[in-house]
């Protein structure tokens, strides 16, 4: 694994957003034409994509990406941007360009996403229908979601937001810990070395000596306009014909069964699986769910299509 930050700018000259570092993890021969992306949640990190990058690193070139204001990327000067999805498109092809897909015919991108990543992904994969400042390199051939659809409930949201931007703050690594999985328990029944995993690359130490998490408090900006109905984005959903998989959290209450149900026969007719005693969102480190992943994504073309 190699650790890699590159300076992206988007927008005009005089916006305060405008220049800042995005970071990425990178797994596998650089040489590979198959390349995989990995784009986390809301308020998560590309470290949480350790697990299946090593998992698929002997077949592919594996790119994991902390959004803007998580992990190791920089934060936004205006906190505003964060509800922008041009900036996170902008940003997504602005990285693909950065590795190097531009120009090059043999490659094949696909597209992993939990729950934010997810839609990032197929917001880029209904290019050229949107007004993106660059256009997207190459196509997605295939795109995994876990635990997102086009349909996000209101009362979803306001769960989120909860906890969202309080930013809070403890004396102990081992205090950060234990409330990173009493507000994450939706994930499943991780093993401890797994949430130890996600804990220990979403703890910052401040200079006080406390502990918090390694995003931006200021994110919580992307929910406040989204608090008075669902978010509907069946339209985006239609305009997708990307070979979709997708992940759901049976006791999920951000991706609803019915909307599952609806995303076979709408749009990409996804491939639906899913998962007994998840909510959101399945995390993509246990061996059954990297094992699924790796079968979509490895399998022949001829076979899937």
């Amino acid at each position: 694994m190699l650790f890699k930050r590159f300076p992206v700018s988007s927008g005009h000259a005089g916006d305060v957003n405008n220049a800042r570092h995005i970071a990425y993890t990178e797994w596998g021969e650089p040489d590979n034409p198959h390349i995989v992306v990995c784009v986390h949640g809301l308020t998560r990190n590309c470290r949480d994509f350790d697990f299946l990058a090593h998992a698929l690193a002997a077949n592919c070139r594996v790119i994991c990406v902390d959004v803007v204001g998580r992990g190791q990327s920089d934060w936004l000067a205006d906190v505003s941007g964060y509800d922008d999805y041009l900036l996170y498109l902008s940003d997504a092809v602005a990285l693909l360009e950065h590795i190097g897909v531009l120009g090059n015919a043999s490659i094949q991108l696909d597209w992993v996403g939990i729950s934010m990543g997810g839609l990032i992904g197929m917001m880029l994969a209904i290019q050229p229908g949107l007004p993106l400042p660059l256009p997207l390199p190459i196509p997605i051939r295939r795109l995994v979601m876990s635990d997102i659809g086009p349909l996000i409930p209101v009362a979803a949201l306001a769960r989120i937001a909860q906890y969202l931007g309080r930013d809070p703050r403890f004396a102990s690594f081992d205090e950060f810990e234990a409330y990173m999985k009493k507000i994450s328990v939706s994930f499943g029944p991780l093993t401890e070395a797994q949430w130890h995993h996600l804990a220990l690359h979403s703890v910052r130490e401040f200079g006080d000596g406390t502990y918090g998490f390694c995003y931006d408090p200021g994110i919580a900006a992307s929910l406040k306009k989204h608090l008075s109905q669902d978010i509907d984005l069946w339209a985006q959903w239609d305009a997708l014909h990307v070979l979709t998989l997708v992940l759901r959290g049976m006791e999920s209450d951000l991706l609803s069964a019915e909307t599952a149900a609806e995303m076979q026969v709408r749009g990409a007719r996804a491939q639906i699986i899913e998962l007994p005693g998840i909510g959101h969102s399945p995390m993509l480190v246990s061996d059954d769910q990297i094992a699924i992943v790796k079968g979509f994504l490895l399998a022949p073309t001829a076979a899937s299509s």
